[in-house]
């Protein structure tokens, strides 16, 4: 029994570092990404335990740049809320895609899992959960954590340098491009089927489209609309395959 459950002790510890390992490359944008909220939360007139508390608390870069935008808007703020809110439903659908996953993890971790989740730490262990679907539970925890660990550090002490150091940043060296980095290297290679590309594509095609509207509420219209396009293809793909068995 104890060969046993030191065994599974030291899977356990591979499966964290295997994570940390997976997920590594995105330091790369991770850090420019942080410390560019950081350099653009003070330029907004945040103060530095302000800029840290938020990146804290929401853990959400897309969110909070878009809460950042409406604030210097003057937008009201139920429609900073509401916005913010919007844009981090996606973590809704991570959720519900994590749960045939890790689902049966005791309600602490996954409060603390559902905490910590971002795009790159659920794009990576998603990915290596679908491909390793006998990976224990305790495995799969300890590779989702390993996955968080070297994306939110990093996202919490880069926020602080940012909010520290921005000023003294040259705006030569403005890193700005992390941002769309970032989300190119989570989507790319998650757009595996028609439904996926259609998705992506229409979200682009209507955020364009509706970039004039107010408060970027044009976002929002631009993800219905490509959730109900991507689903449509999704049904009409479906009743296909039903008509060609019949």
């Amino acid at each position: 029994m104890k060969v046993a459950g030191k065994m599974a002790s030291v899977e356990t510890k591979a499966a964290f570092w295997r994570g940390l390992k997976d997920c590594s490359p995105f330091i790369v944008v991770v850090i420019p990404f942080s410390t560019l909220f950081g350099v653009v939360a003070r330029d907004a007139g945040l103060d530095i335990l302000q800029v840290v508390a938020m990146s804290a608390i929401v853990i959400a870069g897309s969110a909070q740049f878009t809460a950042l935008s409406l604030l210097q808007e003057g937008a009201p703020v139920f429609v900073v809320l509401l916005a913010s809110l919007a844009v981090n439903m996606r973590m809704a659908m991570y959720s519900a895609a994590l749960v045939p996953h890790i689902g049966a993890a005791p309600l602490r971790l996954r409060a603390l899992m559902a905490y910590v989740m971002v795009d790159q730490t659920f794009a990576v262990s998603v990915q290596t959960f679908e491909a390793e679907p006998e990976m224990p539970l305790d495995q799969k925890i300890a590779y989702y954590f390993g996955c968080i660990v070297v994306v939110c550090i990093p996202w919490y002490i880069c926020t602080f340098l940012g909010a520290l150091l921005g000023q003294a940043i040259p705006t030569s060296l403005s890193p700005d491009f992390a941002v769309p980095i970032c989300f190119i290297a989570l989507v790319a290679p998650m757009l595996r089927t028609l439904p996926h590309v259609v998705t992506a594509g229409v979200s682009v095609l209507a955020a364009v489209a509706f970039a004039w509207v107010p408060w970027n509420f044009g976002l929002i219209i631009a993800a219905v609309l490509a959730m109900i396009a991507g689903a449509q293809v999704e049904f009409w793909q479906r009743r296909k395959a039903r008509g060609a068995e019949l």
